[in-house]
């Protein structure tokens, strides 16, 4: 298995704190917003293979064979996507090659925000393979500020709480949503209160939403600044939105939001995030896992570009309580995993305790793991908070120690 050497992002509403915490390190004041961990383009992990060194060599299949233990041969630092390119099979495995192509199927995150992010949408899998192939035609470049859809990808993802966390996700009932507003008495909003009580939800949803993102920004501005002002008043379930408003001054996200659940997780609880579920994270530290991909469609809290008619194709409107993953451990080995219905990524954690006994962790599909407390091993390697290993397809891995990791994987 090989460490992994992870690039911070260092976006605007990233804390400057967490991240620096959870490695023991010391802050440089500037935020740290995330830590990507797999082979996506925009930010591969860099790796030093050694040959000579491991304690099993994997083939792919779900076996391994012994290898002598030594010193170990390095063949120098290589990002791991130099790394799957060069043999796909040997790393990923015949079942995860064949099932989603030569590629490392999810992008693995620690994210930490103390500071709203957009309020945004992904695209399934046709959507996003259609909206690529339409900018690619179109010749819009990759890094174009207005480029929409980055790859072809869709970005299923789930979220696991390593402190208190705050975000919103999906629809509120509408009626719902028209007493928040309605209790705010401002006048410019009582059109949308209107629309949430005439229309069925889908209907009421999407006509609210269109008319927030296509008012006239100058009298979006002003009723943005008035309903702030009323959530700070109200408090209780409108404090939220006074804060993006903080953040956001004038932005007709700050409204649409407030169609939205909020949630709040407690550590060790999971929010899953399917296709055209408009979300934002709000502030706290988690793990992060999403298929390989960075397409994001956004709807507000953000100067970047908003497409508002491609948006409006690839949300649903559709309320729903947000899915809050629970999990409970194993007997036997005492994983946890948060099942989702999709198989790019599957992510599980073992929180493992003084004495514990140690686990096979040898799978046919390829694996990072990632540890948040303590100091966990994986074979011979320690791992302290923050740290993390890429291990190949069929590479023997057992787990043992005292701690917590979150064990990232395919389900081919």
């Amino acid at each position: 298995m090989d460490r992994l050497s992870n690039t911070v992002r260092p976006y605007a509403w990233g804390s400057t704190t967490a991240i620096p915490e959870l490695l023991g390190t010391a802050p440089t004041g500037e935020p740290q917003a995330e830590v990507w961990m797999g082979a996506h383009p925009g930010a591969p992990s860099r790796v030093t293979r050694s040959t000579g060194n491991s304690t099993g060599k994997g083939t792919g299949n779900g076996t391994s064979t012994s290898t002598t233990a030594g010193a170990g041969t390095s063949t120098g630092e290589q990002t791991l996507s130099a790394l799957i390119d060069a043999d796909p099979e040997r790393e990923l495995g015949q079942a995860t090659v064949a099932k989603f192509g030569p590629r490392l199927p999810f992008l693995l995150k620690l994210l930490a925000a103390a500071a709203p992010l957009s309020l945004q949408v992904h695209p399934d899998l046709t959507q996003a393979q259609e909206g690529y192939a339409a900018e690619e035609r179109a010749g819009i470049p990759l890094d174009a500020s207005h480029r929409n859809y980055k790859d072809a990808n869709h970005k299923p993802e789930l979220l696991c709480a390593l402190t208190p966390f705050e975000g919103l996700c999906g629809f509120r009932d509408p009626d719902h949503t028209a007493e928040l507003l309605g209790a705010l008495g401002v006048d410019s909003l009582k059109p949308y209160v209107d629309l949430l009580h005439a229309h069925p939800a889908d209907a009421a949803l999407r006509e609210v939403l269109t008319a927030v993102l296509s008012a006239d920004r100058t009298e979006m501005a002003a009723t943005v600044a008035e309903a702030a002002a009323a959530c700070a008043r109200l408090g209780g379930p409108h404090a939220p939105y006074a804060a993006l408003a903080h953040h956001f001054p004038g932005d007709p996200g700050v409204i649409a939001a407030m169609l939205l659940n909020h949630v709040r997780l407690q550590p060790g609880e999971g929010l899953y995030l399917g296709a055209g579920v408009p979300h934002a994270y709000l502030s706290g530290l988690g793990v992060e896992i999403m298929a390989n991909s960075d397409n994001v469609l956004r709807c507000g809290l953000t100067p970047k570009h908003v497409d508002v008619p491609e948006l409006l194709r690839v949300v649903r409107f559709e309320a729903c309580d947000p899915l809050i993953l629970r999990p409970e451990a194993s007997p036997v080995s005492g994983e946890e995993v948060y099942e989702t219905p999709f198989d790019d990524f599957r992510l599980s954690r073992y929180v493992r305790a003084e004495g514990a006994a140690p686990v096979d962790l040898t799978t046919p599909a390829p694996q990072i793991l990632l540890a948040t407390a303590d100091a966990p091993r994986a074979n011979d390697l320690t791992l302290a908070p923050g740290q993390s290993v890429f291990v190949p397809a069929g590479e023997k891995t057992r787990l043992s120690g005292t701690g917590t990791i979150f064990r990232a994987t395919v389900v081919a």
